[in-house]
């Protein structure tokens, strides 16, 4: 019986489902000092099994130690690559700004990313605090669906009043709003959480529509070379959704965790960083409008926008790309856990989300180098992204036929989810492609004086696709999701192909037009 003991306090540190063996390895200072009930366990047990047992846990040991290396080589590889596409950028891959833009570029990046900081501390704990209050899976799942809900019915709306009344009114609307809605967080009852996510929903809008349209007619207004905007935009997901997006969950870990100030202080520091970014709004920021004109109402911008995607087959598949390609993203943020973790395996989920903001990172990185260089089109090169982007939310479908399915509870991440880990990173790096290059085709396609209100046009199918998918969300198989993502990526890329065929004959009238000028 020694020698099993001494093989079996050896073997201690690994994970093992007998509990108070690992207690003991944890509170015991000496091999010879059992507990009762560890000398009983040994006792029914001959040495062969509790030495196979060990050994098993062992090897179990060496497969978590090879893939948390595994974790840390991807990420320390994308950082690697995104530290050298930052530093290694030359002349061709930089755009000769002014002194007076880059004031400009800079006082915007502060603002974004503050209000990116915002939202990002929000978004990890959102879940796990609606679980500390007792609710159950369904129950937070409406609470979900309401943001979104709100986000589609609401959206049009505030859009069309950033147009009319100003879009830096918006803005300080998007802070306020966020931060009553931080507030709501502070109580577990449902129905002060439900009107939360309601507010968080229609903050959401103005997020994602008021400070771009800022940024563009302020931009335009200053008189800026249209390339700069390029710039702004990729310097802004660079920062905002990737290296802001690693620091506030860092930041929100050391709240929850170091210092053990509850699920509900990221949410505090949030209303924080939304009250800084304000302030900031509110001295330096100057007002511009869509179409300040008294006498249209909100019927009549809604039916303009609307008159202006039908009438221009360049706005409608931009939205529809648009529509496209989130409501994949929003799809893959919801399935990317149980796709890595179908049984339960043990993922760093903070890690895995830190690796996929180093991936947008790269993206954005990789965009800002495209967008600097005027010989290549925008319309030309997505497409490649949008088929990138398509089999890479593939490879869990080709992975569930390929691989047998572990029926395993508890673990390490499997083959099959390392292959997948890594195509999730190469859609990542997509993401971060996509969104500059969205806002520089949003930025040439969309007219002025209704720009807000057309872009929230363009997320009431991408809010309805989410709401379906959440609501249906144990309808399907995870494959069948993927699958259904990546068809919707291909699509996507079919419209971005006609996209880029309707922008070359434009430009190819608009040559001619000016043709008979220049003779002259």
């Amino acid at each position: 019986m020694r020698y099993t003991i001494i093989c079996c306090s050896y073997f201690l540190p690994c994970k093992t489902k007998v509990h108070w063996v690992r207690t003991f390895d944890l509170t015991s200072k000496k091999i010879g000092i059992l507990s009762t009930d560890l000398l009983q366990f040994f006792s029914q047990r001959s040495s062969v099994s509790v030495l196979w047992g060990f050994l098993h846990c062992a090897q179990r040991q060496r497969l978590t130690i090879i893939m948390e290396l595994f974790y840390l080589l991807v990420f320390g590889g994308l950082g690697v690559i995104v530290a050298t596409l930052e530093l290694s950028k030359n002349n061709n891959d930089r755009i000769n700004t002014s002194s007076a833009f880059n004031s400009f570029k800079n006082n915007y990046l502060l603002v974004y990313s503050l209000m990116m900081a915002g939202d990002w501390l929000q978004g990890p704990y959102v879940y796990y605090l609606y679980t500390t209050y007792g609710f159950e899976k369904g129950d937070i799942g409406q609470l979900f669906i309401a943001g979104f809900g709100s986000s589609m019915l609401f959206g049009t709306i505030v859009g069309s009043l950033a147009d009319k009344h100003g879009r830096k009114r918006a803005s300080i609307t998007y802070c306020l709003t966020y931060i009553l809605s931080c507030i709501t967080k502070h109580s577990p009852q449902y129905k002060v959480l439900m009107v939360g996510r309601i507010l968080g929903g229609i903050a959401t809008s103005l997020l994602f529509s008021a400070f771009e349209s800022w940024l563009v007619a302020e931009h335009n207004k200053r008189g800026f070379e249209q390339q700069w905007l390029s710039l702004t935009f990729s310097k802004a997901i660079f920062l905002g959704n990737g290296l802001v997006a690693i620091l506030a969950g860092l930041f929100g870990n050391l709240l929850v965790d170091t210092f053990a100030l509850g699920p509900v202080a990221p949410f505090d520091a949030a209303s924080c960083f939304l009250a800084i970014g304000m302030a900031i709004i509110l001295s330096s920021w100057t007002e511009n409008y869509g179409d300040p004109s008294e006498s249209k109402d909100l019927l009549t911008q809604f039916k303009g926008a609307a008159i202006a995607i039908a009438s221009d087959e360049k706005i409608a598949l931009l939205g529809a790309i648009q529509s496209l390609f989130e409501g994949s993203m929003y799809t893959f943020v919801f399935l990317w856990t149980p796709a890595l973790s179908p049984n339960s395996e043990d993922i760093p989920h903070g890690f895995i989300f830190a690796t996929f903001m180093l991936s947008s990172m790269l993206g954005s990185s990789f965009a800002s180098r495209l967008m600097a260089r005027s010989s290549i089109r925008v319309e030309g090169y997505m497409q490649i992204v949008f088929l990138i982007s398509s089999a890479s939310l593939m490879l869990p479908v080709i992975t569930s036929f390929m691989a047998t399915p572990s029926t395993e509870k508890g673990g390490s991440i499997s083959f099959a989810g390392c292959i997948q880990l890594l195509g999730f990173c190469v859609f990542e790096a997509c993401v971060g492609l996509f969104w500059p290059s969205i806002m520089k085709m949003r930025s040439q396609y969309i007219p002025e004086e209704a720009r807000s209100t057309i872009m929230n046009f363009f997320r009431i199918p991408l809010n309805v696709f989410v709401c379906i998918v959440l609501y249906n969300v144990d309808a399907f198989p995870i494959s069948v999701m993927f699958g259904m993502c990546a068809i919707f990526l291909f699509i996507a890329s079919l419209l971005q192909r006609r996209l880029l065929g309707v922008a070359e004959r434009s430009d190819k009238v608009r040559e001619l037009e000016n043709e008979p000028l220049n003779n002259i």
